[in-house]
């Protein structure tokens, strides 16, 4: 019996994937209903704004837990003096405004959210 040229070559490819060996690809999970309820989409949506010296943000939370917001600056010069907001409670459905600054220009502004216990 001959066998022909495209069979030699999948009998190759086959003895090759055999030697090398195989890794199982995992197939995606769905989560089981009581772990969906512990990862809850979470988390308030921030937009910043620079005005100069000033910093304003205004965090609007459109899930039903509370996150608790705050705002951290951090000023361009070396003498000036960084800033953190006091936690403040955005509640479902709420939107709040936090407000910072330096005395002179703004290098960085960001948000921080931490779940409300």
């Amino acid at each position: 019996m001959r066998l022909s040229r495209r069979t030699a070559s999948l009998s190759v490819a086959v003895a090759l994937v055999l030697t090398l060996g195989y890794e199982a690809v995992p197939h995606a999970r769905v989560p089981a209903d009581d772990e969906r309820e512990r990862v809850a989409p979470f988390g308030a949506a921030c937009r910043i704004r620079v005005d100069d010296s000033r910093v304003t943000a205004y965090c609007h939370n459109p899930y039903p837990e509370p996150d608790r917001v705050s705002l951290h600056v951090e000023c361009a010069r070396w003498w000036d003096i960084d800033t953190d907001s006091s936690p403040m409670e955005a509640g479902p459905a709420q939107t709040v405004r936090i407000e910072g600054r330096c005395w002179k220009e703004v290098g960085d502004a960001w948000v921080s959210h931490r779940r409300a216990s």
